[in-house]
């Protein structure tokens, strides 16, 4: 087996765990069954839960055996890590729905095929739905003295901040059952999790010793977190979803496109699957020749291949050339082209007046899209032969575009010069 302990390690991916040399002879001895958990608590994952999950993915190509938790029950309440206020409480039936949805995405990136390492998966409802709160009081609650919870960071945190709501504090005594569960139902002796998170995770290793006298581990993963210290995918209409309902794969892709030659090291590190040498290699091509942004290419490439599939990968790249010039704008589906023009300045037409009037002309639309500062100057970027329709020279400055130039029958590409390109979209108001 890989020795996942020093892969992880070179990658930057522990924070913190229990007794590090007593894990590697664990995993050392033979197959460990270890979990992750995901709280429904948002439509969908983003790039934040992408770290833990294929945290996991290394482990299970190391040779052990994954679970993934899907917090049907925890989900209903949240977890307080990391959060300054109280959540706010989903219905039952929106948590129901996010959770299903958890779970598809959750079986793209593990392996549950048959074979020793198969993953599970499976959701702590099932386990905590029909749980009588005398019960769980009597039997998991007495192992929780109070003073141990109050010192949890991020209890002391909210407490600091203005307090925190039994519903809340009482997450990590769940987490903590969830963990005993797992372990009696399948011998899972390891919990991953960020490092938000520590306190929840050995709350559970600590339930485990006090109820079976039996010792497990627990690793956390760092928060990745941008040049300004917020995390990734965390701030509200700023998430980086997985799911292509939520962000367009084209968008996706252009996350990666646009990260900074500072920031490659480390997300490197965190998200490819690349070697070593090749990670390295990557790295010293930014340092060399940053202007070609080689490994910024090479993660998008992988990162929207692996979340999205080789074909989707296909159709981003095949329009992020076709919009520089570099390929035919009229065999890109109108969904690829649509999130594409997403990313670039664009006006919109209504399509009852250009039925009325026809479509205005190029000078017009390339001032509308916002590529030039006036009217004139979109004249004289004409006159100069640098201006461009769907990618063909614009050579007169009065020119009209055709209903038959509007792609899909709704767009049109603008471009100014090789680089700066904008949109028109003819929708019904």
């Amino acid at each position: 087996m890989t020795d996942i302990i020093d892969e992880l390690s070179w990658r930057g991916l522990i924070a913190v765990s229990t007794d590090l040399d007593d894990l590697r002879k664990a995993l050392d001895a033979g197959q460990v069954t270890f979990y992750g958990g995901f709280d429904p608590t948002a439509p969908g994952m983003h790039i934040g839960n992408l770290v833990l999950i294929l945290t996991m993915r290394r482990f299970q190509l190391a040779g052990h055996r994954p679970i993934g938790l899907v917090g049907g029950a925890t989900g209903l309440i949240g977890d307080p890590s990391g959060k300054s206020a109280e959540r706010v409480l989903n219905s039952r039936e929106v948590v129901a729905g996010w959770a299903d949805r958890f779970r598809a995405e959750l079986s793209r990136f593990l392996d549950f095929g048959a074979g020793p390492a198969s993953a599970l998966l499976v959701s702590n409802l099932d386990w905590t739905g029909d749980l009588l709160a005398l019960d769980f009081l009597r039997d998991i609650g007495k192992h929780f003295p109070v003073s141990m919870m109050l010192s949890r960071e991020v209890v002391k945190a909210r407490l600091e901040a203005g307090g925190i709501t039994y519903t809340e504090f009482s997450y990590q005594i769940l987490q903590a059952n969830d963990y005993l569960e797992l372990h009696r139902r399948y011998d899972c002796a390891l919990q991953l999790g960020g490092s938000d998170q520590w306190g929840n995770l050995v709350s559970g290793v600590d339930l485990i010793r006090r109820m079976t006298e039996d010792s497990v581990h627990a690793l956390a993963t760092p928060l990745i977190t941008k040049p300004d210290g917020t995390k990734y995918g965390k701030t509200e209409g700023d998430a980086v979803w997985l799911s292509p309902d939520l962000m367009s794969p084209f968008k996706f892709y252009q996350f990666w496109i646009n990260r900074t030659d500072d920031e490659m090291p480390g997300l490197l590190r965190v998200f490819s699957f690349r070697s070593r040498a090749e990670i390295e290699a990557l790295e010293r091509e930014t340092a060399e020749r940053p202007t070609a942004r080689t490994a910024q290419r090479a993660l998008a490439d992988e990162m929207t291949a692996l979340v999205h599939g080789a074909d989707e990968l296909a159709r981003v790249e095949a329009a992020s050339q076709a919009l520089f010039g570099q390929g035919d704008l009229r065999a890109l589906d109108a969904r690829t082209l649509e999130a594409a023009l997403a990313e670039v300045p664009s006006a919109i037409l209504d399509a009852a007046e250009v039925r009325a009037g026809g479509l205005p002309p190029v000078a017009h639309l390339i001032y509308a899209a916002g590529i030039v500062p006036s009217k004139s100057a979109a004249r004289r970027a004409i006159a100069e032969g640098g201006a461009y329709l769907n990618n063909v020279k614009v050579t007169e400055p009065d020119a009209v575009p055709a209903s038959s130039d509007l792609l899909g029958g709704r767009f049109l590409v603008l471009r100014r010069g090789k680089r700066t390109v904008g949109g028109i979209e003819v929708r019904a108001g």
